[in-house]
Parts: structure tokens; C-alpha cells; sequence
């Protein structure tokens, strides 16, 4: 289960960062349903909903944190009172400090998989956090460590590191995938975290063309690292990449998120995709999908055959010569 939206408004600026508002109560009803249904990885970061995030996961895993993997994340610095996001810190130093703040926040003496967030920060300066992390593992604080980050030359510098590096987060779809990050995790014998799994909602079914997300919800606005959306309205080219695998993704009876977790599974035995949920009705539809597993080969083999003709068109349409469209008449004959 992705935590992010259950982490509430927070912001960068005027640019929101969260999903817009959320019920507390329902988050909390949320994670506790989802244990009950088999979700043992909860994934959250410091930084949503500037620690609100955090809080809320620890309050509903409240005498149940031995049922339950907590993956969170660090490197971005925060103003927990004004709710804004400021900046970023990569010394050793801050590590500590934000892993005993995220172990507070969350109720708990140690943290399972522990996550340097900042995806793009250069290997050298990755690199001089290795024996901070390393010293956290021998003390029990943190079980395993990794990078979130969609780069596989700095999966693979991590990878090398240490003992105690187990995973790289990353993000993996049906619509977007991810094959030279799976051979660094075949490579390495790491797990693969799969960040946005359905496509920031894509892949629920429920955004059409005519769909307009709020402003106060990170999608709803504007954004240089977040493409599945433009101007709040789902970009026309994933929508396209949704209709063309919708039929081979739901042909065995699995709801559209149920066929693209499927694809998932079925792509390679490492991954662990991480949908984000904060309501009971998504975690009982994605976790549904846990008693259908992996899609069969014969269905995944469909999903790509659509997706490879989707490519071909496209590359055809490109290199059609666009001459002036001629002026029409208003109306034929």
C-alpha cells in the first residue's frame, strides 16, 4: 500500500504536493483493512503531508507493527507547522536525526526498509551516506536500506555498497516500463518497490478526457516531474496507452487495477508494486488482486502485442508528412 495520499495537504511554494484533503479516519480504517486482506508493505515517506504521513500510519498500525513491513523514505527537509516542503539535506548527520524524528512519528523502535528519496542525487554524495546506514543497520534501527530513484547506474552504485542494501523503488507500470532497472535488481538480487503502478489513477479507469483534477491535488496543476497529467486533465498519450491494453488487462474478469498490478507480477518475480490507497473501497479492489496473482502468459503476451501496436502506429503517424490541412467547405454536399 503507497502512502502518499494519506499523508494530506503539504506543499512547495504554491505548488501542492499531496492529493488534496483526506479523512484521517478513513486512512486509519484503510491501513487496518488492508492488514486484514493480506497487505503486509506499507510505503510512506517523512515528507508527505510534511510528517502528517507518518503519524497516521503509526497510529493504525498501533499493536498490529509486528504484521506489518514500514518502508519509508528521507532527504527532503520540511516544516511540519506551515505544512511546506523546504529543501533537501544529504549530510550523515540529518539521516540521523530524520530516522529517530520518522521513528517517532511512527510509533515504532526500528524502520524495515529505510529510503534516501533524493532519485537524482549524485553517486559521490549517495555514497558518503553508505556508513551512516550501514551503522544504523548493526544497531537495529533499520532492518535494510535503499534508493528511491528511477536511475539504474544509482541502483547499481548502492547495490554494491553493502550488506544491508536490499531494494531500489522505482517506478514500474503497464504503461511505463522498467527493463533496465529489473536487470540491475536481477544483477544485484534486489526487490524491486514499484512506485506508481497505476499510473497516478490511470489505470483505475476512473479519469477520462473530459476529466479535471483540483487544483489542491498534485495532479491538478502544472508539473516539469509529472507527466501522466498536464494542466489538471490526464495527458491524451497515456490515455491512449490505458485504452489500448484495457481489453487484454480485464479479459480474465479482473477490474483494470486488478489486470495492471497482474501485468505487474507477471513482468518478474521481484516486484512488489505499491498502489496508493486512502479509502476501504480501493484497498479491498487492489488487494483483490493479491488472489488472482500474476497475469497468465498468454494474457501478458496480449498486453504486449497491443502495446507493440500501439508503438507502431505511432511511429508510422510520425513519419506521415503533415501538409496544410485543406480549407473545407461548412458542410458537404
Amino acid at each position: 500500500m503507497g502512502c502518499w495520499a494519506i499523508g494530506g495537504p503539504w506543499a512547495e511554494g504554491n505548488q501542492p504536493l499531496g492529493w488534496g484533503p483526506v479523512d484521517d479516519e478513513e486512512s486509519v480504517r484503510a491501513i487496518r483493512h488492508a492488514l486484514d486482506l493480506g497487505v503486509t508493505l506499507f510505503d510512506t515517506a517523512d515528507t508527505y503531508g510534511a510528517g502528517h504521513g507518518e503519524r497516521i500510519l503509526g497510529r493504525a498500525l498501533a499493536g498490529r507493527r509486528d504484521e506489518a513491513v514500514i518502508a519509508t523514505k528521507w532527504g527532503y527537509t520540511f516544516d511540519e507547522t506551515t505544512r511546506q516542503a523546504t529543501g533537501q539535506d544529504t549530510s550523515p548527520g540529518y539521516l540521523r536525526r530524520a530516522l529517530v524524528d520518522s521513528l517517532r512519528r511512527l510509533r515504532t523502535d526500528r524502520i524495515d526498509l529505510y529510503q534516501l528519496h533524493l532519485a537524482d542525487l549524485p553517486v559521490p554524495r549517495a555514497e558518503a551516506l553508505l556508513g551512516t546506514l550501514e551503522d544504523l543497520v548493526a544497531e537495529g534501527l533499520v532492518r535494510a536500506y535503499g534508493w528511491s530513484t528511477d536511475r539504474p547506474d544509482r541502483a547499481a552504485a548502492y547495490a554494491q555498497a553493502g550488506p544491508g542494501h536490499t531494494a531500489v523503488q522505482h517506478t514500474l507500470s503497464v504503461l511505463r516500463d522498467a527493463p533496465a532497472m529489473l536487470t540491475v535488481c536481477d544483477k544485484y538480487d534486489l526487490a524491486s518497490v514499484n512506485r506508481g503502478p497505476l499510473g497516478m489513477g490511470l489505470l483505475t479507469g476512473k479519469y477520462t478526457a473530459g476529466s479535471t483534477l483540483p487544483r489542491d491535488d498534485v495532479r491538478g496543476v502544472t508539473s516539469g516531474w509529472l507527466d501522466w497529467f498536464r494542466g489538471g486533465r490526464p495527458a491524451p498519450e497515456w490515455l491512449r496507452r490505458v485504452g489500448a491494453v484495457r481489453t487484454a488487462l480485464t479479459a480474465d474478469g479482473r477490474t483494470l487495477a486488478q489486470g495492471a498490478l497482474g501485468w505487474i507480477w507477471a513482468r518478474s518475480g521481484r516486484t512488489v508494486p505499491i498502489p496508493g490507497c486512502r479509502t476501504v473501497a480501493q484497498v479491498e479492489e487492489n488487494a483483490a488482486a493479491l488472489h488472482r496473482g500474476p497475469l497468465a502468459p498468454d494474457q501478458f503476451a496480449e498486453v504486449e502485442r497491443a502495446l507493440a501496436a500501439l508503438r507502431t502506429a505511432a511511429l508510422r503517424d510520425a513519419d506521415r508528412p503533415h501538409w496544410p490541412a485543406p480549407t473545407l467547405p461548412a458542410a458537404r454536399p
